[in-house]
């Protein structure tokens, strides 16, 4: 009997496809619904940026703040795409703004205008009235202030991640946006990735059923890097590590299952609970570093967060979800990407990515089918041109179009102001759980209750997909 189930849920979904049945069918705690309405009681949003699309801009003015570890690539990056005029590169040191300006000549492309010699420039072009789109790639500490000031100033904000690292950040975020009704979006680039769009039109299309519980995590080794002293500027994410405890770093893993649970646009986070591991590796290499380099002695301490944080939260409409954190053990790279539901199950690590019906993995040839009939129009549209350009397996190219694309067809974007201050507050949350022997913390609604009717992300390219893209450089 089990096995006649399998092969008709196989045939079923693999063919034709099934209709979700949808969460509407069971009734919802009237606490629940209180409390979530209760967290935003003394917030009232001005505008909702859900949804929101901004007028047309035929062609996309950028300027470029934080040129270190990830703005050069985002230069390159945006040179591909047509319709972009890179206006402006910003750094407080001129060596990395020249470098990035000789990327420009060697593609033909004019001079930027240089800001650089502080830590203040960055306010000077975003003051320039030439610059449509101010694109955020600093340390953490600088991204909400950068954003806010940019916002003021008239323009469109796509920030690198965590958009903010404490709750009142957040909340500046949001009300900026509402008020000057200019996107700020974060740069969770891996909600982009091909597996993570994948699973995303596959929810859509109701192959999982109802979404029950997903997973997702940043599991890197990043030990080395951390304590490398030319890896991030004044050793700035070392020093991130130092004092906080918790899922500092939460959107990779966390991004691409909110979308596919329709969090923020259908459900809402009610609470999570948080706990981490004691640190077992930081502070004993840089005392082992200190014994050997006097630079190091400001690190050697026992102040470190513990190596292995897990947080667990818990939807208005019952789901699960939990995210992990872990940037120093020896485990492989994974951001899990789980996608649990009442027909079906997806898993991106350990590689290789599969689906599974009835708790039986699917086959490499119904991979394929499955590939083929679910693979989402923006994947067709630009996904082997993004695997050319690159950035982290073309990601970051397919994000970075998009942004641009729905700039110049005056679209909403698919991640909006509340996705980025929602799953940034992960992190300052996750750590007040920690301190507290993990007790439950109360997540803020940042849509002030218009998650109850704000639209799903749409995956079409209805009224955009129009944006060319320059021969690669591959």
């Amino acid at each position: 009997m089990a096995s006649n189930r399998r092969d008709f849920l196989r045939n079923t979904l693999l063919g034709t496809g099934m209709l979700a049945t949808g969460i509407a069918s069971h009734a919802v705690s009237p606490n629940l619904e209180t409390n979530a309405e209760r967290k935003g009681k003394n917030q009232k949003q001005r505008f909702n940026m859900s949804g929101f699309a901004a007028a047309k801009l035929e062609k996309v003015r950028i300027g470029f703040i934080g040129l270190g570890q990830r703005g050069p690539g985002a230069v390159d990056r945006m040179s591909f795409i047509e319709g972009v005029e890179i206006v402006g590169l910003c750094d407080q040191y001129n060596d990395r703004v020249e470098k990035c300006q000789k990327v420009l000549e060697k593609k033909g492309l004019p001079r930027a205008k240089s800001y650089s010699g502080s830590k203040e420039a960055w306010k000077q072009m975003c003051e320039n009235p030439e610059i449509d789109l101010i694109y955020i790639t600093s340390p953490w500490s600088w991204h909400t202030p950068m954003a806010v000031y940019a916002m003021e100033q008239g323009k469109h904000v796509a920030t690198e991640v965590p958009a903010a690292v404490t709750i009142d950040e957040c909340w500046q975020l949001v009300e900026t946006s509402e008020r000057t009704r200019k996107h700020c979006m974060m740069l969770e680039n891996c909600c982009y990735d091909f597996f993570e769009l994948l699973t995303l039109n596959m929810a859509r299309q109701g192959f999982f059923g109802e979404i029950v519980h997903g997973e997702g995590a940043y599991i890197h080794n990043l030990r080395n890097l951390n304590f490398k002293k030319d890896g991030y500027t004044e050793m700035w994410r070392l020093k991130e590590n130092q004092h906080r405890n918790g899922n500092l770093y939460p959107t990779h893993g966390l991004g691409p299952i909110c979308q596919v649970m329709n969090i923020n646009r259908g459900d809402q986070m009610e609470y999570l609970t948080s706990m981490s591991s004691n640190d077992f590796q930081m502070a004993a290499m840089a005392k082992e570093l200190a014994a050997k380099d006097s630079f190091y002695t400001e690190f050697a301490t026992n102040h470190y967060r513990g190596n292995m944080n897990t947080t667990t939260i818990r939807t208005v409409n019952g789901r699960t979800i939990m995210v992990q954190h872990d940037v120093t053990s020896e485990r492989p790279y994974s951001r899990i990407h789980l996608v649990s539901g009442t027909k079906g199950v997806a898993s991106k690590w350990p590689d290789p990515a599969r689906v599974a019906i009835e708790d039986e993995w699917l086959k490499d040839d119904e991979m394929k089918k499955l590939e083929e009939k679910y693979t989402p129009e923006i994947v067709k549209r630009i996904g082997e041109m993004a695997k050319k350009v690159g950035g982290h397996g073309g990601m970051d190219f397919m994000m970075d179009w998009r942004l641009i694309d729905c700039l110049r067809n005056g679209l909403p974007l698919d991640q909006d102001v509340y996705d980025a201050a929602l799953w940034s507050a992960i992190a300052p949350l996750s750590e007040k759980s920690v301190a507290s022997r993990s007790n439950s913390v109360d997540v803020p609604d940042f849509t002030c209750g218009s998650w109850k009717t704000n639209a799903p992300v749409e995956l079409t390219l209805k009224g955009g997909g129009t944006t060319g893209v320059k021969a690669s450089k591959k």
